[in-house]
C-alpha cells in the first residue's frame, strides 16, 4: 500500500515539476519578446540612433531619464553648418532667375471719353458706322476728285478692302480722305505713296466700291464719327507701329486707327 502512494506522489511530483518547467520556459520567451508588442501611445516604430535601433518602448524609457529642457542629440552626419529651418529654400527657383517669356506687343487703348454715345444718333447723322466713344468735333472739309483721281481711288478701294463691300471702301475712302484733310496730301496717288498703300490697283471696283467712293467725297460723308489715318489687316502682317496708334475699330479682319493727338 505503501508503496502504491509513494509512486502516485512522485509521478505528481514530476507532473508539476514539468508543469513549472513549462511555465518557466513561457515566461523566458514572452520576457525577450515583450519589446515587440503595440503601444497605443507610441505606435510599432523604431527609433535609429548612431550605434543600435530601440524600440518605441525602450526609446521612451531612455527619453524620461533626460532633463525636460535637454535640446534632442543631432545626428553625427548631420552637417555641423546646417542652415536655420526659418532660412526660405531657394535651389529650385532662385529669387534672381529672369523670366524667359518674351514680351508681348500691348494693343492701343481706344481714346475714351466720359460717357457712350448712343448709335442712333451717329447713324442719323449719316455715319455708317457706329462706334462707342466717336469724337464729336471731328470735321472735313469737302475735296473734289479729278477723274485721276476718282479712278485711282476706286481701284485702291478694291484692292484695299474690296472684300468689306461697301462699307468696307467707304472706310478706306475716308482713311485717303483724312490724309488729304489732315496732313496735306494733294493728290490720291500722293496718299497711296506717302501713306504706302501697296494693294494692287490691277482690278476691276464694284459699283459698290464705287457708290463708297461718291458717299465720302462727293455727298461729304463720313464712315465713322472719328478720324481714321491708318489700317492694315494683322491676319496678313504684324505690325508694331499700327498697335501703338490710336485705335478707333474693327471692320471685318481690319484694324483703323488715328494716331495720338492732331
Amino acid at each position: 500500500m505503501k508503496k502504491t502512494i509513494t509512486s502516485k506522489t512522485k509521478k505528481i511530483t514530476a507532473a508539476v515539476g514539468g508543469v513549472l518547467s513549462v511555465i518557466i520556459l513561457m515566461n523566458i520567451i514572452l520576457s525577450s519578446c515583450a519589446v515587440q508588442t503595440y503601444d497605443a501611445s507610441i505606435g510599432n516604430k523604431k527609433y535609429a540612433t548612431p550605434d543600435s535601433v530601440q524600440t518605441a518602448e525602450t526609446a521612451v524609457a531612455a527619453a524620461a531619464t533626460l532633463p525636460p529642457t535637454e535640446p534632442p542629440t543631432e545626428s553625427p552626419t548631420e552637417p555641423l553648418t546646417e542652415e536655420p529651418a526659418t532660412e526660405p529654400y531657394s535651389e529650385q527657383e532662385p529669387a534672381t532667375e529672369a523670366p524667359t517669356e518674351a514680351p508681348t506687343i500691348e494693343w492701343a487703348t481706344v481714346m475714351t471719353m466720359e460717357t457712350k454715345c448712343p448709335f442712333e444718333d451717329q447713324w442719323n447723322e449719316g455715319y455708317i458706322v457706329a462706334i462707342d466713344y466717336p469724337d464729336k468735333t471731328y470735321k472735313t472739309f469737302h475735296v473734289e476728285l479729278t477723274e485721276e483721281d476718282r479712278e485711282v481711288l476706286e481701284h485702291l478701294c478694291m484692292g484695299e478692302f474690296g472684300t468689306g463691300g461697301f462699307i468696307g471702301a467707304a472706310l478706306i475712302a475716308q482713311c485717303v480722305k483724312d490724309a488729304m484733310c489732315f496732313d496735306g496730301f494733294k493728290t490720291v496717288e500722293d496718299v497711296r505713296v506717302g501713306c504706302r498703300y501697296d494693294a494692287s490697283l490691277d482690278n476691276t471696283p464694284t459699283q459698290e466700291v464705287k457708290n463708297a467712293v461718291s458717299y465720302i467725297f462727293d455727298s461729304d460723308h463720313a464712315a465713322v464719327q472719328h478720324r481714321i489715318m491708318y489700317m492694315y489687316n494683322p491676319n496678313l502682317v504684324s505690325s508694331a507701329f499700327h498697335e501703338s496708334q490710336n485705335y478707333i475699330m474693327t471692320y471685318g479682319d481690319v484694324r483703323f486707327f488715328d494716331r495720338w493727338g492732331y
